[in-house]
């Protein structure tokens, strides 16, 4: 009887043990999956290391924004106006870029885009901090905040730039993003991988990123035990909008320009998408960094396999969606056990 007990306790902690690797790692083992399959059905051109290293750097901007996005539904909060901000503040940087390129002789093209990163920093920061402020001192849902912002950086960047975009005229600019480390690595995926494990270092070292976790699992408790909740929330909007500068210069000096209708349009969805198939709960309060590096990699293969088997382009959205629900279902289904 004591036997059968303690092998029934064995069986219970084991598949207990199980249970809790499969929800931590849930997202590897689909990743792990899905490239075993396509690598079955598609072969070489799937398998090819150029193919991988082009999908980890088309997939680099997603991730940084990704990685903002984290720390705002971790929060309790969600940013949907972080495409058209991307808009509003690559006019910016390449304004002021220009602006200085023509100060300076073309030796010194290097400060005149100094100043352009200094000036994407600065307003994406004061961009981030404004929202954060409406949310927290006016009470209002960062749903409405964000989305009213959506309209209105989108708006006055197309205003700005009449409609159409702007190029960078200093030749230094390109180099940035369109440069290979050791000829071989392109530097999007450097910078993804350098602002990934700062975001790691952030949310699993730092008081602040211990503060966000606690105010998306419980606001007011965490209120009651001494944090500042609404500075938590307003840094974190600061750190979204940091992301989004980051993400500015690479996306602008890849293609050398910026522009104020197709530029950063569904950014916000997608980033939204791989923050949830990630792991981290829409509810906020739980989901890790590597959850969302994992996210945005298995939204990048996914794509890059649909574009390969020659699925329409039309239904990439679809499918990404359905995976997104199916994420949630999965994330409430976890909540109830």
């Amino acid at each position: 009887m004591i036997v059968n007990q303690k092998v029934a306790e064995r069986e219970r902690s084991m598949t207990l043990s199980l249970g809790k690797v499969w929800g931590q790692y849930s997202i590897i083992w689909v990743l792990l999956g899905i490239i075993i399959i396509a690598s079955i059905f598609l072969g070489e051109s799937f398998l090819d290391i150029q193919n991988f290293v082009n999908i980890l750097r088309n997939n680099a901007i997603l991730g940084i924004l990704a990685l903002g996005m984290a720390f705002i539904i971790i929060s309790g909060n969600i940013d949907l106006s972080i495409g058209s901000m991307l808009v509003a503040v690559g006019a910016i940087a390449i304004a002021i870029t220009n602006f200085f390129g023509t100060l300076f002789n073309p030796e010194l093209g290097w400060l005149a885009i100094v100043f352009g990163i200094l000036a994407a920093l600065i307003c994406s920061a004061v961009f981030g901090a404004l929202s954060g402020l409406i949310v927290t001192k006016g009470r209002v849902p960062s749903f409405i905040v964000t989305l009213g912002f959506l309209s209105i950086y989108r708006s006055v960047s197309m205003y700005f730039m009449e409609g159409g975009g702007f190029f960078s005229n200093v030749p230094a600019f390109t180099k940035i993003s369109n440069s290979n480390l050791f000829g071989i690595i392109p530097l999007p995926i450097i910078y993804f991988a350098i602002i990934a494990a700062a975001c790691y270092y952030i949310a699993k070292y730092t008081r602040f990123g211990r503060h966000v976790y606690a105010v998306g699992s419980n606001e007011k408790a965490a209120r009651l035990s001494g944090i500042n909740t609404d500075r938590v929330k307003i840094l974190a909007f600061m750190l979204m909008g940091l992301m989004v500068a980051l993400a500015v210069i690479i996306e602008t000096s890849r293609m050398n320009s910026i522009n104020a209708t197709s530029s950063g349009q569904g950014y916000e969805l997608n980033a939204i998408a791989a923050v949830v198939i990630g792991g981290v709960a829409m509810n906020g309060g739980r989901g890790s960094i590597i959850g969302v590096v994992f996210g945005v990699l298995l939204l990048g293969v996914i794509s890059n396999i649909l574009n390969i088997a020659g699925v329409d382009v039309f239904l990439v959205n679809a499918i990404k969606g359905t995976l997104v629900v199916l994420a949630v279902l999965l994330q409430r289904k976890e909540a109830v056990r």
